[in-house]
């Protein structure tokens, strides 16, 4: 599998959900998403994966034994759940949720696209 992505995104997405996740800060893959306009099934989950390390001053606000747990088990706010998708045309994305909330006023995380993948990547 190749390492490497086709291309770096990192942009906002809308995801859809068919039913609504359980849980909405550890949601399950999403079976499509709107990017650029464009309305995107996804038909396939190739992989996933999480990743609650803490970044920026969010890194340096707790005790070293608390950091150690939370970054195997996340905490409030922080963490992203990675999904690598095939979409109905064939691309393939990585996509995330990241729990970060935007403010006081906007608690929920956001979605975005990582990267596209080359065809390869499975």
């Amino acid at each position: 599998m190749n390492d490497h992505p086709l291309h770096f995104i990192d942009e906002p997405i809308e995801v859809r959900y068919d039913q609504p996740p359980l849980l909405e800060k550890k949601p399950d893959c999403p079976q499509g998403f709107c990017w650029r306009g464009e309305d995107l099934r996804i038909i396939e989950m190739l992989a996933e994966w999480q990743d609650f390390r803490r970044r920026g001053r969010m890194s340096r606000n707790m005790i070293p034994a608390h950091l150690q747990h939370a970054s195997r088990a996340g905490s409030w706010g922080v963490g992203r759940f990675f999904f690598r998708v095939r979409v109905q045309d064939g691309r393939i994305f990585d996509i995330y949720y990241d729990r970060a909330p935007e403010d006081s006023l906007h608690r929920k995380g956001n979605w975005f696209v990582f990267s596209e993948r080359d065809k390869s990547d499975q």
